[in-house]
């Protein structure tokens, strides 16, 4: 006979409102491609969800950035800073997100 440990009750899921959003790859038009389609899903289930989504991308053709009307799901804010440690903590202290992805 198999017995099965008994486990503890799930924690309750934490409370996020504001997710920080790490672009990666190139700084150049045609780099990273593959981060600018699952980013922009990102950036899209975020919002879904009713989140505020903070993207820092060094990529300015990147999809992800598009700010203009004819976007239905973007950033709420958008740093064109290279994913740095030095520059994630700057914009971690000035933003004060609940997560990171």
């Amino acid at each position: 006979k198999i017995v099965f440990p008994v486990r503890d009750p799930p924690k309750p899921a934490p409370k996020v409102s504001k997710v920080l959003l790490l672009g990666s790859g190139g700084t150049s038009i045609g780099q990273a491609g593959e981060f600018d389609y699952s980013g922009g899903q990102a950036i899209k289930a975020l919002k879904e969800e009713g989140k505020e989504v903070v993207l820092m991308n060094p990529n300015i053709a990147s999809v992800q950035t598009n700010m203009d009307d004819k976007s239905e799901f973007k950033a709420d804010h958008v740093f064109f800073l290279p994913v740095t440690p030095e520059f994630v903590e700057e914009i971690i202290k000035k933003e004060k997100p609940d997560g990171i992805v």
